[in-house]
């Protein structure tokens, strides 16, 4: 007979023995908690159920009798289980206890579980990272070995519909969502290995490993496809993308593009000029860069902010560049701001006209930009915003607040912003989260803030969560805001969002298409 699945059990403080009384068992015990906590041990148990009931009582008995400690490890040590040593680069750690057969993931989640530390990656002596798919034999784990175990930075990037997961360095990206748009990796898997970078398109990711060399996965519609640029690939230092393309920085400094060659995908017309690059940035559907005279090259839709022929001669002594949607603005070496972009129909209104506050920008520090908004900051903490009218808002309302701001964020109808004190200011639709006032007194030391296109989320400094906006865009987090604890990262995807925690789980709200459902990811979380 199959045995049913492992249990895990701890003999430090109170353990609840019913766990490992299978349900086909027809032993029972009144006296499902024993308190442990004077035994002298400090081993951590992973067994495997099976009916072998005697067992059972016998192992019930000895907890029930407070004689664990040696006489399991004894016990465990006949059924084939091995002890390992697994210690922090402190010094800090425990002994345990798995069986011999099992995977180096298991040892990896019975760590994670014991230390309440999620992402850990186990070292040998030797410095060999193990790799959690080998088993532990074929890792070559001994009784009684030491391993350190070292916490991996973990990142998260998203698509519209889909997020990618991944730890630096790391053998495995785990995705969810909407598998047409980037959600299943499952057909590259193999190939993502020492992983360092991802970024994503509208529904499509490009993964930078290692060596210098890039994946992709996706529709090929949405730059998903790379193959006919794969020996370009090489050394590739950075990546960036539009709705539909990616551009990548190799080692020489030149670019190479993949992906629709509307919105970016084509840079030949513009290839012998692309040398030297120091930055890029996109727009929705174009690419600018920074080559290391200062000077700027775009290319993609020109109205899209393809096109920088018009500011080209004010373009010197580029310092930094920032995109809207349909727009970018460059601060050059004196504090001042040049901006191109955006439909001359319209009047070019989507963060491309700043005339309107041109004399405004000087000592220009820094550039945020949203999807329709671009605020400068200045050298005395104050803000400059433009962008387009649709979409910004009567700002003067709050403008006396943004003082000394630092970061922000947009809906499709409202913006955010976190102060230097940790507070939030937020404008706009109402329905789109331009109104924080029912959670006002909640944000307090916001650390960073997220939005998807009708909804904010900000993670605060004790690690705990709050959201505002559209329910129907995550702005509504009830259902998981009592385990939104220790968050490390949170992430959004058009209409989703979701929390990286410190014990090493992921959290997710907000519609399953979207990614706002990650239940079928937790069993990949041991391989990252």
């Amino acid at each position: 007979m199959d045995p049913p699945d492992s249990w895990f059990a701890t003999h430090k403080t109170m353990v609840d023995i019913s766990a490992i009384i299978p349900s086909s068992c027809s032993f029972k015990s009144t006296e499902t908690y024993v308190d442990c906590s004077t035994l002298q041990t400090d081993v951590r148990i992973f067994l495997p159920m099976c009916c072998w009931c005697s067992l059972l009582r016998c192992l019930v008995l000895l907890v029930l009798q407070n004689t664990v400690g040696e006489t399991v490890a004894s016990m465990a040590r006949d059924l084939g289980m091995l002890r390992v040593n697994v210690l922090f680069p402190s010094g800090s750690g425990e002994t345990l206890l798995l069986p011999e057969h099992s995977k180096v993931g298991d040892l990896k989640l019975l760590a994670q579980r014991s230390f309440g530390k999620g992402f850990l990656k186990l070292v040998t002596a030797e410095g060999h990272g193990l790799n959690p798919e080998d088993s532990l034999q074929a890792a070559g784990v001994q009784d009684r070995q030491d391993l350190t175990a070292v916490v991996q930075r973990t990142h998260i990037a998203a698509s519209l519909r889909a997020f990618a997961l991944w730890c630096s360095g790391g053998n495995w990206v785990a995705t969810w969502g909407d598998p047409d748009w980037g959600g299943d990796c499952t057909a590259v898997q193999a190939q993502l290995r020492h992983v360092q970078q991802i970024q994503a398109t509208q529904g499509a990711f490009a993964a930078i490993l290692a060596d210098g060399s890039v994946v992709c996965w996706g529709p090929s519609e949405y730059g998903g496809d790379c193959s006919a640029v794969q020996n370009q690939l090489r050394n590739v230092h950075q990546i960036q993308a539009t709705d539909r393309a990616f551009a990548a920085i190799v080692a020489d400094g030149c670019v190479v593009a993949w992906g629709n060659p509307l919105m970016g995908g084509d840079c030949s017309a513009v290839q012998t000029q692309l040398r030297n690059v120091q930055q890029i940035q996109a727009t929705d559907g174009a690419f600018a860069a920074i080559v290391a005279d200062g000077s700027v090259v775009a290319w993609g839709c020109p109205v899209l902010g393809g096109d920088c022929s018009a500011v080209q001669d004010q373009l010197r002594n580029v310092q930094q560049i920032q995109a809207t949607k349909q727009a970018c603005a460059a601060i050059l070496a004196d504090g001042s701001v040049v901006s191109w972009g955006g439909n001359p129909v319209t009047g070019s209104l989507w963060g491309s006209g700043c005339s309107a506050v041109q004399d405004q920008l000087r000592n220009v520090q820094q550039i945020h930009a949203t999807k329709h908004l671009c605020a400068a900051i200045l050298a005395d903490g104050s803000v400059v915003v433009w962008g387009h009218p649709r979409y910004v808002g009567d700002w003067s309302a709050v403008q006396d607040q943004l003082k000394n701001m630092q970061q922000f964020q947009a809906t499709l109808g409202a913006f955010a912003a976190i102060a230097a004190d940790g507070s939030v200011v937020a404008w706009g639709n109402p329905l789109m989260g331009g109104d924080c006032s029912a959670v006002q007194d909640q944000l307090r030391n916001v650390q960073h803030i997220q939005a998807t296109d009708g909804a904010f989320a900000t993670l605060l400094s004790d690690g705990s969560v709050v959201a505002w906006g559209n329910p129907c865009y995550g702005g509504d987090c009830s259902s998981v805001k009592d385990q939104l604890r220790n968050v490390q990262q949170i992430q959004a995807t058009q209409a989703a969002f979701a929390a990286i925690l410190a014990d090493g789980s992921v959290l997710a709200w907000g519609p399953s298409l979207y990614g706002g459902d990650c239940s079928k990811l937790q069993d990949e979380l041991q391989y990252l």
